[in-house]
């Protein structure tokens, strides 16, 4: 095979990416729009996401903005309906929002398990089933989920927050295994310990955020715009033969088996 520069390039394409307002799914948009795809910013914080799209066109880049509850299966039926009559496909999905009550499990309430479960899992569920049906019928894709290295390994005060980025790695191994035939890749990221304003408490206690950055290899925390590059990677040709897989971009996390105990 001849090697070109093309691999990695996403010309032509259309990505919608969940979360795009901040964070992991602001740095997905930046990075999948450098690669040439028009970046569909959608968040449920309309104004966010109108931001991150005017900054990635201020770069000469192409990117679109859309109001998007992923909590509500009608509202992500019609937007996705509408991206199709508008621009015919969607070609990359990168769905990244995700919340988080760090509590003992004895101490959570029956609202909070709800609120972790129904962003994190059944959320993300309602994106990939509206836009994995449109990939279904076009016979290609790619859908990127975000996981974590709590889908492995655990602290107290993550329980369900990490039940459900291990939920999300069986729903991708089995849109995988569902959607393979029909040409549609679907893959995990599964992050480290990220600056965004998920983790944005932590920073306000050092001994905790000093332990994180320690946990790992690397020796310190990840820059949301580090996980631009996977994302681009298995958005691309570059990853055509990779489907049902978890790319763990933790900064040898796993690799050193950190731990630590936070003061919850």
């Amino acid at each position: 095979m001849q090697i070109s520069d093309s691999l990695f390039r996403l010309d032509g394409k259309v990505a919608l990416i969940a979360g795009a307002a901040s964070g992991i799914g602001q740095a997905a948009a930046r990075g999948l729009a450098g690669a040439g795809a028009l970046a569909i910013c959608a968040d449920v914080n309309e104004g966010g996401a109108e931001q991150t799209a005017a900054e990635i066109r201020a770069q000469g880049y192409r990117a679109e903005s859309l109001a998007l509850n992923i909590l509500d299966e009608a509202e992500v039926g019609i937007a996705v309906k509408a991206l199709i009559e508008k621009h015919g496909r969607i070609d990359v999905l990168a769905c990244t929002p995700a919340v988080n009550v760090r509590k003992r499990l004895m101490n959570y309430t029956g609202d909070e398990f709800d609120k972790v479960i129904n962003l994190n899992l059944k959320g993300t569920f309602h994106v990939v089933q509206a836009v994995g049906r449109v990939m279904e019928e076009t016979k290609s894709g790619s859908i990127i989920l975000f996981s974590s290295i709590r889908s492995v390994t655990v602290e107290p005060g993550q329980g369900v927050y990490a039940a459900t980025k291990s939920g999300l790695v069986q729903l991708a191994r089995t849109l995988a295994a569902e959607l393979g035939p029909s040409g549609v890749r679907v893959n995990c990221i599964a992050p480290g310990i990220v600056e965004t304003s998920l983790t944005a408490p932590i920073k306000d206690r050092p001994e905790w955020y000093d332990a994180y950055a320690q946990k790992n290899a690397l020796g310190r925390w990840a820059r949301a715009d580090e996980m631009a590059g996977p994302v681009v990677f298995l958005a691309s040709d570059a990853s055509s033969y990779v489907t049902g897989a978890v790319l763990f971009v933790d900064g040898g996390w796993t690799a050193i088996d950190g731990r630590f105990t936070p003061p919850l």
